[in-house]
């Protein structure tokens, strides 16, 4: 086997992040092959990526063959939901094992079992997600023929493994509102009239870019904003446009937005473009543990908030598990629009938060909600973490919790090692990318910090993604 080689194998195992396991005999012994999105008891076909001595990291091409197991529940099927099919508790068993895994192969925590607690599943296992973006272009895959299908005008996902073609979602995917997918297809045919032509990719140019949508569960309203070019912008009538919206959505339509982006890169964000509003509000509400927060389309906000919910009641719990926080200090490093300071601040009597994140648009949000909750226990900081008590020198000393939420990508040594020399008696650390939290525990345990407790929480179900939370106390 060579790299780009397209091979064909069956699935006989799991690995933590989504990636599938065949196994090929050799005259060396035993060769690996890893398939991204796929899952035991299927026969796909995969192009290989990366060959080496012992194992092959292989692109899913298409499944030949399903599990015995997987259940056709109708949805559309979208690469974003490889899982879909797959039973929920197998979802959870498969997440469980491989990421329990990770923690004994990167962190050296032999008896992560015993530490282990719970398992937290999404209280919806279907359309839980609260934003969802669609891409237009011009280029469709169809999905009866597999074709490609050139001068299109295609709205919908992007096939996977590519970054230029769209298959038209024509019916609910099972992630998002399901009211909404089923009228996605009219949003495409009115559009379409407009005789303006769908963004090409490969050539980087057209007209319809994007359509993105946030909801809110609360007050089942929807915030929506549609990108453009400005190529042909004279020729939009953005009031039939608006017209057309209000009719099909109702009093659902909280909001409708137009951002008008010339940048060449695949990028929806209001920011890289002039943006108006063409109806209704910017922001909607929604309600987490009882608090209201306000969201805009870029406010960064939990994709599942009935899971966060979730979530943070775990993380609450751990904090109160082992300490009287009254009256203490309790830090919210990479607090983002401040959602778990806030709940903290208002559901442990007398505790005092300091939220820090780098972004000052988030701070800005943060504390617009605290204030409409009417929390005054706490207070916010644009600055990077690993400089905060430094530029702060007030707060050395009296720290005595800290709350971490990293990104993805998790923490910089340099900076995990400035929040450890804060000396806070125990470190709640919450992990979108249990990987990485596995790694920085080996870190922590020689700093004294040492894993008490582990929860697994899916915000996502039919995806490889699960989130961790984790005690950590000093010793």
């Amino acid at each position: 086997m060579k790299r780009g080689d397209i091979i064909e194998v069956e699935i006989t195992d799991y690995a933590f992040g989504g990636k599938g396991i065949a196994k090929q005999q050799t005259e060396q012994g035993q060769y690996v092959i890893f398939v991204e999105n796929t899952y035991p008891g299927q026969v796909v076909e995969a192009r290989i990526a990366k060959k080496r001595k012992k194992h092959a990291e292989c692109k899913l091409l298409r499944v030949i063959k399903d599990s015995p197991i997987a259940v056709d529940l109708g949805y559309q099927p979208i690469s974003g939901a490889p899982y879909i099919k797959l039973p929920v508790d197998v979802q959870h068993k498969l997440k469980q094992e491989s990421t329990l895994q990770q923690y004994k192969r990167i962190g050296d925590i032999q008896d992560v079992e015993d530490k282990f607690e719970s398992y937290i599943a999404s209280p919806a296992d279907f359309n839980y997600r609260n934003k969802m973006e669609y891409s237009f272009s011009s280029i469709r895959q169809d999905l009866e023929s597999g074709e490609e299908v050139d001068d299109a005008f295609a709205l919908g996902f992007k096939t996977r493994g590519t970054w230029w073609k769209v298959e038209n979602l024509d019916k609910e995917s099972g992630l998002f509102d399901k009211d909404f997918e089923n009228k996605l297809h009219e949003i495409r045919e009115f559009l379409a009239t407009t005789n303006l032509p769908a963004w090409h990719p490969p050539q980087k140019k057209g007209f319809f870019r994007h359509l993105v949508v946030r909801k809110s569960f609360d007050q089942d309203q929807l915030l929506i904003n549609l990108v453009t070019s400005s190529q042909g912008l004279k020729k939009f009538d953005r009031k039939a446009f608006a017209d057309f919206m209000q009719n099909l959505l109702g009093k659902r339509l909280a909001g409708l937005q137009h951002t008008i982006n010339d940048d060449v890169s695949d990028r929806a964000k209001i920011e890289n473009g002039n943006n108006e509003l063409l109806f209704g509000e910017t922001v909607v509400l929604e309600k987490l543990l009882g608090l209201n927060f306000e969201i805009s389309m870029e406010s960064f906000f939990q994709t599942n908030p009935k899971s966060a919910e979730r979530l943070y009641a775990k993380a609450i719990e751990y904090a109160q598990e082992n300490f009287d926080l009254s009256n203490q200090y309790l830090m919210d490093l990479f607090c983002g629009t401040g959602t778990i300071g806030q709940i903290m601040a208002s559901k442990i009597e007398g505790v005092k938060v300091v939220g820090v994140d780098i972004v000052p648009e988030a701070i800005e949000d943060a504390k617009r909600n605290a204030k409409r909750n009417k929390i005054g226990n706490l207070d916010f900081y644009a600055a990077d973490v690993g400089k905060f008590l430094n530029e702060y020198p007030n707060f050395t000393g009296k720290i005595h919790t800290i709350i971490l939420d990293p990104p993805r990508a998790g923490i910089a040594p340099k900076t995990l090692k400035k929040v450890m020399a804060i000396g806070a008696k125990q470190i709640v650390y919450i992990s979108c990318n249990p990987a990485t939290q596995a790694r920085d525990a080996k870190e922590m345990d020689m700093e004294g910090y040492k894993l008490k407790k582990l929860s697994l929480v899916d915000q996502f179900p039919h995806t490889s993604h699960i989130e961790a939370v984790a005690l950590f106390i000093k010793e």
